[in-house]
C-alpha cells in the first residue's frame, strides 16, 4: 500500500492521520491530536492461544507476561511499569484468540522515551530465567482467580463441546500444572515460541500524540525498524468449529450463580468479508427489538423470559456462532419448547416481511448519524482500537468500517436466516437444577452433552401460529440529519437557571464538542429512599420495576440513540437521559408519564423480585475482592447496606408493599437537576418550569436528604471479616482523610500515586502474593482515602496484612532516596492525570454532574488540588506518611476474608473488632455532606 494512505474519518474528528509501512513490513497508523495532554501507543500481533502449542496451554498468555519483565537495554523487570506510572500513565495486556494486544498512555513530554523502552518488548526481550517460575506463579494466581467465575466455567464447557481438531478447544489462559517444568527448558520454548511468531509482518502499530505527523514518523522508524520481519504467513487448521459430531447438540451446564439462561447457537463461516453491508447487524436490529410485538415483548407478557438478546458469539478466522440468548424465568424454565418454537416462528416472520429496505435505511441512518457525530475517545482507547482494526479492515476503513452499512443485499440475508435453522442449531441451557455426567477440565463445571431429537425438532417447527408476533412499525424518534446549534455558552461553567424550595437546576450549553446531543441528569432525594435496609430494598425495587415497564415503550428512542439510565443512590434515585436533542424533551415526557402511571402487575413484581433477589445472593458467590469492595462503602455509608441484608428483608414484601413506598417516597422530594450539551438557556429554564409543575402535582418540597459517612477518627486499627467461600484469602486496608479539604485530597491523591508502581511491582511481582494486588485513590462522600488491596492464593490475611504494614513502613526510605527531578516529574505525572483534558461530552457531563453531587459549585475542585499538589515536597509526604500510616495503632479499616485454604494460619486480631454492623454504624460519629 502506498505510504501517507489515510483513513475515512468523521467530519468531527479533529485528529490527522497518517497510515506507512516499514522497510521490515510493520503496519503503522499515526494519529496527531493537538488538543490531547497524553500520548498513547498500541502495538497488536497477530498471535494468540489459538498458536499455543498441543502440550503448553497458555503459552501465548505466559509470553505476554513475560515481555513486559526486562528488555536487553531495560534489564529491570519493574522499570517500565515505574516509568509509566511515575510520568502520569497506565498500562496493560490481553491475549486473545488469535490476536495479542499491549497498550499504554503517558505524559506526552514523556511519550519519546516511552517509545524506546516499549519497542524493546518486540526487539530483544530478556525472559529472565530467574523470572519464569515467578511469572508462572502469576499466571496461576490469575488462573485460581476466575476457578469460580461462570462466565469461564461455562466457556469452558463450550470449548469441550466443539471440534477437538479446532484450535478454539485448546485452554487457553494456562496454569502452573501446563507451564510447569524445567525453568531452563520453559524459557527455552519461550524463545522458540517468541521466534517463531512474533515477527513485523504481523504486527500493527498505532501512535496517537499531540506531536506533528511528521515527529511521530521519526519516532516510528527510530524505534521499531529494528523489529525482525521472519516473513511469517498465519495457518490456522481448515477444521471446522463443528462437525456433525458436534451440531444438532444440547448441552446444559450448571453455574454457581444462581441464573437459567438458554442460548441458540447457529454456526456461521467466517463473516469479517461482509461488514461493508453488515447482514448480521441489520438481522439481530430485527431479531433483538424490544418493542410490542417483538420476540422478547411477547415472551415476556406470557411471563416466560426476562430478556432476549440477538447477535453474540465466539467469531474467528473461519468460524462465527450467532446466538440467541434468553434470560429466562422460573416459568420459563418449564416453557422451553414454546419459547424455541416462537423463536422460530419470528426467524420466519423476518424472512416472509422483514427484508425491507426501509427496515435497513432505519439501522444504516442510525450509524451514519453515529460516525458524523463520533464523539473522541481516550488517546489509550483509540490507540488500541485501531491497532485491532488493522488486523481487520483495509485503510481506508480503519475508522468507518465499523459504521459502514453499504446497503440491503437480500440474497446475502436470506443465505444467513436459511442457516438459522433447525438443522443447524446447538441449544445450551445453562441452569442449576440440571442433570449432568461429566465434569469440565480445568474449571471443573457439570455438563451434559446430548444429540437433539426429532421429536425435538418436531415440536420446535414454525406451525405459522405466530401468537402477536410482528415487526416494529417505522421508528418516529429516527431523525435523518441532526446538527449542533452554533450558539456560544454565555458561561464558562454551569450555572444555575432555575431554584426555588425543593429544586434547583444547572445549565451549561456546550461550545467545544459540536455534537447535537445532551446529557440531563435529575437527582430525586427522598428521606424514605433508604433510612433502613427495607426502604432501600423498595427503592431498588422500584427502579428495576420501572425499567422493566418502561423498556416496550422507550425502544424505539433507544435504537434512535436516545438513551436513558435510572438508578439508586444514598439519597434516593437518579435519571440520566443522553443522545441526540432533537427528541430527548420528548423521551423525557414520556419516562414522567409512565412513571407516573405505576401500573405494575403482580406477575412482573413476581419476576422482578425474583430477579433482584437471585442478583442479591450471587453477590455472594463473587470473587473475595469483590465482595470486599462492596462491603467497605456498606461498611462507611450510613445508608448503603449488604446485598444479603436487602435480601432478607424483601423477600417478605408484597406488591402492596411497593406501592405504598412508592407513595411515601414521593411524599417530600429535593430535585436537582443538570443540563449540559446542544440545550440553549431558555429550553433549560423552559424545562425547570415543567419540572417544577409535575412535582408539585405528586410531591411536596424537601430538603436534600443527607450522606453520612461514619468518621473512623480515634478508632485505631478495625477490623472486619467476611465469611466468604474461596479459596483464596483477601484483604483491603483503608486510611480515610478527617477532612476533605483540597490539601488532603492532594496529599492523599499524590501519596497513592507515587506508591501504586511499586507497591504492584514488590507484592505482586516479587513476592508474588496473587494476581489482583493494587492501591487506590479512594474519595467517599467527598472525604479522600487511600485502600491497599490484594487477593491471594498463597497467603492468609495476617501475612497480607504484614506484608502491606511492611511496605508502608519502608516506603518513605524510598521516597527520600529518589532525586528531586524524579520527585517534580512524578508530581506532573499526576496533575496531567488529574487535568486530563475531557474526551468528549459524555466525560464532560459527568465531571460536572459529580461536581455538583459534591457541592463543588465553582467548578474548580481540580484546579484547587492542583495548586495543592504543586506546593507539596518530599519531606510533606513523609511527614504525613508517618503521622497517618506507620503506627499499628493508626486509624484505619481492615476488610478480609480468610480463604479456605488458610483457615489453619493465625487470623487477624484487633482490640477494635466489628461483629454487629448496625451498631458500628449507629454509634460511630459520621461526616455529614
Amino acid at each position: 500500500m502506498p505510504v501517507n494512505q489515510k483513513p475515512v474519518t468523521s467530519p468531527n474528528d479533529h485528529r490527522q492521520y497518517r497510515y506507512l509501512e516499514l522497510d521490515n513490513a510493520l503496519r503503522v497508523l499515526l494519529v496527531s491530536d493537538h488538543q490531547a495532554s497524553q500520548a498513547a501507543a498500541s502495538m497488536a500481533v497477530n498471535v494468540g492461544h489459538f498458536d499455543d502449542p498441543a502440550d503448553r496451554p497458555g503459552m501465548a498468555h505466559f509470553l505476554e507476561h513475560m515481555l513486559f519483565l526486562g528488555t536487553e537495554a531495560y534489564p529491570d523487570p519493574g522499570e517500565y511499569h515505574a516509568f509509566i506510572n511515575q510520568h502520569g500513565g497506565s498500562n496493560n495486556a490481553w491475549t486473545g484468540t488469535e490476536h495479542t494486544n499491549f497498550f499504554f498512555t503517558i505524559n506526552a513530554d514523556a511519550f519519546d522515551e516511552s517509545l524506546s523502552r516499549f519497542s524493546q518488548f518486540f526487539i530483544a526481550p530478556l525472559f529472565n530465567r530467574e523470572l519464569v517460575d515467578r511469572e508462572r506463579q502469576a499466571i496461576e494466581s490469575e488462573y485460581s482467580l476466575k476457578l469460580k467465575d461462570d462466565v469461564r466455567r461455562v466457556y469452558q464447557v463450550h470449548k469441550e463441546t466443539v471440534n477437538p481438531k479446532h484450535p478454539f478447544s485448546k485452554f487457553s489462559v494456562g496454569n502452573l500444572e501446563t507451564l510447569g517444568g524445567n525453568q531452563d527448558k520453559v524459557r527455552e520454548e519461550l524463545l522458540a515460541f517468541y521466534r517463531a511468531h512474533y515477527s513485523a509482518n504481523l504486527m500493527t502499530l498505532c501512535l496517537v500524540s499531540p506531536d506533528s505527523l511528521d515527529t511521530l514518523e521519526a519516532q516510528t522508524r527510530q524505534y521499531f525498524s529494528a523489529i525482525a520481519n521472519s516473513s511469517i504467513v498465519k495457518q490456522y487448521p481448515s477444521e471446522p468449529l463443528y462437525t456433525n459430531d458436534e451440531l444438532g447438540v444440547w448441552v446444559q451446564a450448571i453455574p454457581l450463580k444462581e441464573q437459567k439462561r438458554l442460548t441458540l447457537t447457529f454456526p456461521l463461516p467466517g463473516i469479517d468479508n461482509l461488514y461493508r453491508r453488515k447482514p448480521l447487524t441489520f438481522l439481530s436490529h430485527l431479531l433483538g427489538n424490544e418493542s410490542q410485538g417483538s420476540l422478547q415483548a411477547v415472551l415476556k407478557e406470557k411471563g416466560w423470559v426476562n430478556q432476549i438478546s440477538a447477535g453474540g458469539g465466539v467469531n474467528g478466522y473461519n468460524f462465527k456462532d450467532y446466538n440467541i440468548s434468553i434470560q429466562l424465568t422460573d416459568r420459563g424454565l418449564g416453557k422451553l419448547d414454546e419459547i424455541i418454537r416462537l423463536t422460530f416462528e419470528y426467524l420466519e416472520v423476518i424472512k416472509q416481511t422483514g427484508l425491507e429496505d426501509w427496515r435497513y435505511r432505519e439501522r444504516a441512518s442510525l450509524l451514519k448519524l453515529a460516525f458524523r457525530y463520533q464523539e473522541q475517545i481516550k488517546a489509550m482507547d483509540l490507540a488500541s482500537h485501531l491497532s485491532i482494526n488493522m488486523h481487520h479492515y483495509g485503510v481506508d476503513d480503519l475508522m468507518f468500517g465499523d459504521y459502514r452499512m453499504d446497503g440491503l443485499d437480500i440474497g446475502e440475508c436470506t443465505g444467513l436466516l436459511e442457516q438459522m435453522s433447525l438443522e443447524n442449531l446447538r441449544v445450551q441451557l445453562v441452569c442449576q437444577e440440571l442433570d449432568t455426567n461429566t465434569q469440565a477440565d480445568w474449571y471443573h463445571t457439570p455438563y451434559l452433552v446430548r444429540k437433539l431429537t426429532d421429536d425435538e425438532r418436531e415440536r420446535w417447527a414454525p406451525t405459522g401460529e405466530i401468537d402477536a408476533l410482528a415487526l416494529p412499525e417505522p421508528n418516529p424518534f429516527i431523525v435523518d440529519d441532526a446538527r449542533a446549534r452554533p450558539d456560544k455558552s454565555e458561561y464558562e461553567v454551569p450555572v444555575v437557571v432555575a431554584e426555588a424550595t425543593g429544586y434547583r437546576l444547572w445549565h451549561k450549553k456546550d461550545d467545544e464538542f459540536n455534537v447535537p446531543k445532551g446529557h440531563l441528569f435529575l437527582s430525586l432525594d427522598s428521606e424514605h429512599a433508604s433510612a433502613d435496609p427495607r426502604t432501600a430494598a423498595l427503592t431498588r425495587l422500584y427502579v428495576e420495576m420501572l425499567l422493566d415497564y418502561l423498556t416496550e415503550y422507550t425502544y424505539p428512542a433507544e435504537v434512535a440513540g436516545l438513551n436513558y439510565n435510572i438508578y439508586p443512590h444514598q439519597g434516593g434515585l437518579t435519571l440520566h437521559l443522553s443522545g441526540f436533542t432533537g427528541n430527548q424533551e420528548t423521551l423525557l415526557s414520556l419516562l414522567i408519564d409512565k412513571a407516573r402511571e405505576r401500573n405494575f402487575t403482580q406477575e412482573r413484581f413476581d419476576v422482578t423480585k425474583r430477579m433482584l433477589l437471585r442478583s442479591w445472593y450471587n453477590a455472594s458467590k463473587a470473587k473475595p475482592i469483590s465482595q470486599l469492595f462492596t462491603s467497605l462503602t456498606v461498611t462507611l455509608q450510613r445508608r448503603s447496606y449488604e446485598p444479603q441484608r436487602m435480601a432478607q428483608v424483601l423477600e417478605s414484601c408484597t406488591l402492596e408493599d411497593l406501592h405504598n413506598h412508592v407513595r411515601a417516597f414521593y411524599e417530600k422530594i429535593y430535585l436537582e437537576g443538570l443540563v449540559y450539551g446542544d440545550w440553549l438557556t431558555d429550553e433549560a429554564k423552559a424545562l425547570a418550569v415543567r419540572l417544577s409543575h409535575i412535582l408539585s402535582l405528586v410531591s411536596s418540597p424537601s430538603d436534600e436528604s443527607a450522606r453520612e459517612l461514619v468518621n473512623l477518627t480515634g478508632k485505631g486499627t478495625v477490623l472486619r471479616e467476611l465469611s466468604i467461600n474461596h479459596q483464596d484469602s483477601a484483604i483491603i486496608v483503608y486510611y480515610q482523610s478527617p477532612s476533605a479539604t483540597p490539601e488532603k485530597m492532594a496529599l492523599f491523591a499524590l501519596m497513592n500515586h507515587t506508591m501504586s508502581s511499586t507497591f504492584f511491582h514488590e507484592l505482586r511481582t516479587e513476592q508474588q502474593l496473587g494476581y489482583m494486588v493494587g492501591t487506590g485513590y479512594l474519595p467517599l462522600n467527598r472525604h479522600p482515602g487511600m485502600i491497599f488491596y490484594v487477593q491471594s492464593p498463597s497467603a492468609g490475611p495476617q501475612q497480607l496484612l504484614e506484608a502491606i504494614d511492611e511496605f508502608i513502613a519502608d516506603f518513605s526510605y524510598a521516597v527520600m532516596q529518589i532525586t528531586n527531578e524524579q520527585w517534580e516529574v512524578t508530581k506532573i505525572g499526576l496533575i496531567n492525570q488529574v487535568m486530563e483534558h475531557d474526551a468528549n461530552l459524555k466525560t464532560r457531563g459527568q465531571r460536572y454532574w459529580v461536581s455538583v453531587g459534591n457541592k463543588d459549585y465553582g467548578f474548580d475542585q481540580r484546579e484547587s488540588v492542583v495548586a495543592e499538589i504543586e506546593k507539596l515536597t518530599r519531606a510533606d509526604l513523609i511527614k504525613f506518611m508517618m503521622q497517618k500510616m506507620r503506627t499499628k495503632h493508626c486509624d484505619r479499616l481492615i476488610l478480609f476474608s480468610t480463604g479456605e485454604q488458610h483457615r489453619h494460619l493465625e487470623p487477624l486480631k484487633s482490640m477494635q473488632v466489628i461483629t454487629d454492623l448496625p451498631a458500628f454504624k449507629l454509634h460511630s460519629d459520621k461526616f455529614c455532606l
